[in-house]
């Protein structure tokens, strides 16, 4: 797995060989205009590359050019390849398939959220996962994450103490968070504050998750031990996180493309320090990176007039100092991995040629293939196996009241008025039937959704917060179809409408995510949005309305695998049924 110290002694050996003359460097970037980020100055070099290694950067050249590739950058500009410190890289994509896709955009390291590998993995099966991520040549770290961001059964195995500490202990785990349990923490959770602590002691960051928190709640929270935020959506809020001593991420994605805002806010207010910020993209959907990833952000930044190296450093250095990887990413120096953007012009941050860890992964604007297919039946990650069936029993309806969504990821309870004791709702209104089931068959609980849609036949997902199985419909019969049919697809996300399949993106990893390129899935989202804008949905993003529909650090009311849960009072209103 990537380490902060990753050579061995002979590889030093080797390196330090190239600047005596008696090994030839792989690879010379010969007249390189660079950003320096030491003298904050664009600066002409000579570039030495061993094997995933910048051994010298200056004016010299090699002694020795056996077989060493030289390439003359003399009508190029190079910066450090970016890095993206917060991706959640199991929205339908998988962390392969993301960093194959970002790596062509410039962004040649990614921080990842861990919570999908707890929830759906043996510890063992998901550290031999990160090891041979880590073999491609895209940089891989990780967060630890120290609760479920809902309510799960048997929480205490899967967040145990042991399960925590393997992963706080991992070299590659750079901090522990986000922390989207943190009111739980605030009012005197000492399990959570243990944890933190745990990580503080192996000098890693901590991550918040701070939406709408008052500037006391900040301050109690960079007490506790929070190190960063990527929640502010005003300039103000970004002021306040700066003046209690936060890193701010600035976020720009899928349900909340605030970037372009928030640089105009901060310009009213008359910010224009920039060494504590970074630029994050938040695991948004596959279809809002088409345009790219940090490389999009830096150039909205360019456009808002953020100075040139400012924003190159907010995708790159600034990121690396505050999680201690400097001495190996963020900037074009001798020691550095090797890992550059090549650009035509400053003003344009996304690459025509990218290496990543001393490998071309694009030329010229061509896609080269550095990345080997990832064995995931190896790691436990092949398709879902449902040996139990969905029948019409298991869709009756009663609950007196139903979940409201407000806006793509935000819903609250309202009272149920219509009859539920129908196969089938009319589509005058937009209230459908809604389950959550367990995806071993175990428990389910049966509400009604109200505002997803108005005439959606039936909806199955195993996409979820959990990887349970969430059912949406009108037609009870639609419903059964949508089931089976990802059933039989080993999970995915299924529209049916008349008996017959509309829409559909198989998940033929664990139920939750796809092994296909990003280009491809991106193309599968765009046709689902279509068809359930057709049928009313009227948010931006489908794949976190499924998402969030558990995730108990939103507002008002959630739907978990233990039944219906207020999210403000804390409590189970109703719990699941067994099967």
């Amino acid at each position: 797995m990537e380490q902060r110290y990753r050579w061995k002694s002979k590889h030093l050996r080797e390196h330090v060989a190239v600047i005596d003359g008696s090994k030839s460097p792989d690879i010379l970037l010969k007249n390189a205009t660079y950003l320096n980020q030491t003298f904050r100055q664009w600066m002409k070099a000579n570039i030495w590359i061993s094997g995933d290694r910048i051994v010298y950067v200056g004016d010299r050249l090699p002694e020795n050019l056996d077989g060493c590739e030289v390439m003359d950058c003399s009508d190029e500009i190079l910066v450090p390849g970016y890095i993206e410190p917060h991706a959640h890289p199991f929205q339908l994509y998988n962390p392969h398939s993301l960093a194959a896709y970002a790596s062509h955009f410039g962004t040649t390291t990614l921080l990842n959220d861990n919570m999908a590998l707890v929830l759906h993995l043996e510890t063992k099966k998901a550290f031999s996962l990160l090891s041979e991520l880590q073999r491609g040549p895209v940089s891989m770290f990780w967060w630890c994450r120290f609760d479920a961001q809902t309510e799960i059964q048997n929480e205490d195995k899967v967040f145990s103490q042991s399960n925590i500490k393997s992963w706080l202990e991992l070299d590659s785990v750079l901090q522990g968070g986000e922390l989207t349990g943190w009111p739980k923490l605030l009012d005197g959770d000492d399990w959570m504050l243990h944890w933190i602590q745990e990580a503080k002691r192996r000098r890693k960051q901590i991550e918040g998750h701070f939406p709408g928190a008052s500037e006391k709640t900040l301050a109690k929270m960079m007490l506790l031990g929070a190190d960063c935020d990527h929640e502010a959506m005003t300039g103000e809020e970004v002021y306040n996180r700066l003046m209690q001593g936060y890193m701010v991420s600035l976020r720009y994605s899928s349900i909340r493309p605030d970037l372009p805002s928030l640089l105009d806010d901060m310009k009213r207010l008359g910010i224009e320090a920039y060494d504590k910020l970074m630029f994050t993209t938040d695991g948004s959907s596959s279809g809002f990176y088409e345009q790219g990833m940090i490389d999009q952000m830096i150039r909205i930044a360019i456009g808002k007039g953020v100075p040139l190296i400012d924003a190159y450093n907010m995708g790159t250095v600034n990121v690396a100092r505050y999680y201690n990887i400097e001495h190996l990413h963020g900037n074009i120096a001798t020691g550095r991995v090797a890992s550059i953007n090549f650009l035509k012009n400053k003003e344009n941050p996304t690459p025509v040629s990218v290496l990543s860890k001393g490998k071309w992964v694009k030329r010229e604007g061509k896609k080269i293939n550095e990345f080997s297919p990832i064995h995931w039946e190896e790691h436990g990650l092949g398709p879902m196996m449902m040996d139990w069936d969905l029948n019409g029993d298991d869709l009756q309806f009663s609950m007196p009241f139903g979940i409201q969504m407000e806006n793509a990821v935000i819903t609250k309870p309202y009272s149920i008025s219509i009859d539920v004791s129908t196969d089938e709702l009319s589509c005058e209104h937009n209230e459908c039937f809604f389950m959550l089931i367990d995806r071993k068959g175990k428990w389910r609980i049966n509400t009604l959704l109200k505002g997803f849609a108005t005439h959606v036949g039936g909806l199955a997902s195993s996409f979820s917060n959990t990887g349970d199985i969430i059912l949406i419909g009108k037609n009870k019969d639609d419903m059964l179809n949508a089931f089976n049919r990802m059933r039989q697809l080993g999970g995915g996300i299924v529209l049916s409408e008349k008996g017959q399949s509309v829409c559909e993106i198989p998940l033929e990893l664990g139920g939750i995510m796809t092994d296909l390129p990003v280009e491809e899935l991106i193309e599968k989202e765009k046709r689902l949005l279509a068809e359930l804008r057709e049928r009313g949905y009227a948010f931006s993003d489908p794949v976190y309305s499924l998402l969030f529909f558990s995730s108990t650090h939103l507002p008002y009311i959630r739907i978990t695998q233990q039944g219906m849960y207020d999210v403000m009072n804390k409590m189970i209103l109703f719990p699941s049924i067994m099967r």
